[in-house]
């Protein structure tokens, strides 16, 4: 009998889930919380909605858009899209004309504000290189390869850091400071210094260098469970699957039949803790808690340690509910050499009028800071930046401290089928060309659809 299992009710669970049902492939999710989309899901706080952390996609993230289209979703509705564009506060601008790909990025480069001429033309430059390159680091044997130690740097396995890339284009470090840094920790949530080249160029080349709008930004209207999960939920179920919330596995067992999953004491409504087997299970919860539960089973010994060799990097989100007549210049923008990083006003994107996300990505010196602490240092920030000098009604600070892998060079991440057959994972951790993003976390969701699906 075919029965499958998905723990875990975030994006990548979630997509697997829609992807499975829509074959007409039973299906029974398990979410330990009680409300789904994992490390982007909804929360309220205040009577005000609000996301454990301000999440934004990108044109390019077509299997997502695709995904919110299938379970309901409503794209124009949905999002506040706009033209590429990068604005750090009185220091660098960036806006995207509405021209062909890569005509718009090279037109906003040489348009951008607060660079010199020169440092334009490199940046310019620097991007029709990597196009000529189609975005891929050189192999050793290319005779563009350069040796760090006795390790070959460049080409597949021969990774580097973005700093290294930079260095080697003559990126500046005005430019890096006001361009490469800004877009490596959006994309990659990693320290240029650390971060992969070329999983950054696998994110230039889909959002850049294909069509325009593959560059747009869409900043979600509502909240991240409604946007995708819930949704997702109500289109499993009415294809004949199950979604439990509230209902996560405690452990995971190899057998004849498939994999034995015992559920959390308290679930499901017995109270009791209950084994049931499932002839497939896609493990698709966080890597920390993914080893933890994959770890009593010998054959799966190789993906533990993988999967605990992952070094992590945290994301902040300060909210601010100042009264409502406070709005920043742009719906979105971002602050030079600050605290802050980017800046959302939820009033001019979801009406939520007077309410400003402010996101701190990677690590930093604010984590050694209190809540409040950090909360005041970011007010402090608004209003030399803003002249904002309202004391805002309330603050909440939510702190993802494992919200990304570190997605650095030559970083070796688990394949979604393990060694058991009948058990696959999920998860933006999992292989793939993307760092920790909604659009990796999806793809790894439908290649786990399948590859279950094939083996039927």
């Amino acid at each position: 009998m075919i029965n499958t299992a998905i723990i875990g009710g975030g994006y990548a669970g979630m997509a697997a889930a829609v992807a499975l049902a829509e074959k007409g492939i039973p299906v029974t999710v398990f979410e330990s919380a009680r409300h789904l989309g994992g490390r982007a899901r909804g929360v309220a706080h205040q009577n005000t909605q609000l996301d454990n952390g301000q999440h934004l996609l990108l044109g390019c993230y077509h299997q997502t858009l695709r995904m919110i289209e299938q379970v309901g979703g409503n794209l124009e509705q949905d999002f506040l899209r706009q033209p590429l564009q990068l604005d750090l506060h009185g220091h660098f601008a960036l806006r995207a004309p509405r021209l062909p790909a890569p005509l718009h990025l090279l037109v906003a480069l040489l348009r951008a504000q607060g660079l010199t001429w020169a440092e334009r033309l490199s940046a310019a430059s620097f991007m029709l290189t990597l196009r000529r390159m189609n975005f891929k680091l050189p192999s050793p044997t290319s005779g563009e390869s350069v040796t760090r130690g006795t390790k070959p740097v460049g080409g597949e396995g021969c990774d580097m850091t973005a700093t290294e890339l930079l260095a080697r284009h003559g990126q500046s470090p005005a430019l890096v400071q006001k361009l490469w840094e800004p877009l490596c920790i959006a994309a990659l949530n990693t320290p240029v210094a650390i971060a992969s080249a070329q999983v950054l160029l696998n994110v230039l080349r889909d959002a850049l260098n294909q069509e325009r709008a593959d560059s747009d930004m869409l900043i979600p209207r509502i909240d991240f469970t409604a946007l995708f999960p819930q949704r997702a939920a109500h289109y499993i179920e009415q294809r004949g699957g199950t979604v439990l919330t509230s209902c996560g596995a405690a452990s995971l067992r190899p057998v004849e039949q498939g994999i034995e999953i015992t559920t959390d004491q308290g679930c499901p409504e017995s109270g009791q803790r209950i084994a049931m087997t499932y002839s497939h299970v896609i493990c698709a919860i966080p890597p920390t808690t993914a080893a933890k539960l994959l770890r009593p089973i010998p054959a799966l010994a190789d993906v533990v340690a993988q999967i605990d060799a992952l070094q992590h990097q945290p994301i902040y989100t300060v909210y601010l509910q100042y009264p409502s007549q406070v709005r920043l210049p742009h719906p979105m923008l971002g602050l030079h050499q600050r605290i802050s990083q980017w800046l959302f006003d939820k009033g001019q994107i979801a009406g939520q009028y007077g309410l400003i996300a402010c996101v701190i990505s990677a690590e930093g010196l604010h984590q050694d800071w209190s809540q409040n602490e950090l909360a005041l240092k970011v007010i402090a920030e608004l209003h030399a930046e803003f002249g904002i000098n309202d004391t805002p009604l309330w603050h909440k600070v939510i702190a993802e401290k494992r919200a990304t892998f570190a997605c650095t060079p030559d970083l070796r991440r688990p394949d979604q089928q393990t060694p058991l057959p009948s058990l696959l994972l999920a998860g933006d951790y999992t292989k793939g060309d993307y760092p920790a993003t909604l659009e990796g976390a999806i793809q790894s969701g439908l290649r786990c659809a399948e590859l279950l699906s094939s083996s039927f």
